[in-house]
């Protein structure tokens, strides 16, 4: 299963919740190491995106209002299959950003 970058980090933080719920104002720490960060409302809606697509994955539970046109998020919860998920991600070794030269 493919997943973005911000998608990784939601379920990390999920998995490290010590109170299985996570509050949707802690996935705004994700921008903090971008040197030039982009407006609150891009933000915003890149998470929201984010964690609608990992509860229509089975990833996440979304808890909050959800209204006839729109859904308002407020925590979130890992479910099994999301931990399982959540796992194999901690298992990745990351790649280091090296640049190799062609060799002619």
């Amino acid at each position: 299963m493919k997943l973005s970058k911000l998608q990784k980090f939601i379920l990390l933080q999920c998995f490290d919740c010590k109170n299985r719920k996570l509050e949707r104002q802690n996935l705004l720490d994700f921008y903090n190491n971008y040197k030039k960060k982009p407006k609150r409302e891009i933000m915003v809606n890149s998470i929201t995106s984010s964690l609608e697509r990992l509860i229509k994955r089975g990833l996440l539970v979304g808890f909050g209002e959800f209204t006839q046109f729109k859904d308002f998020i407020y925590k979130v919860r890992l479910t099994p299959l999301g931990r399982k998920v959540t796992k194999k991600v901690l298992g990745e070794q990351k790649r280091l950003p090296l640049k190799l030269k062609n060799k002619k």
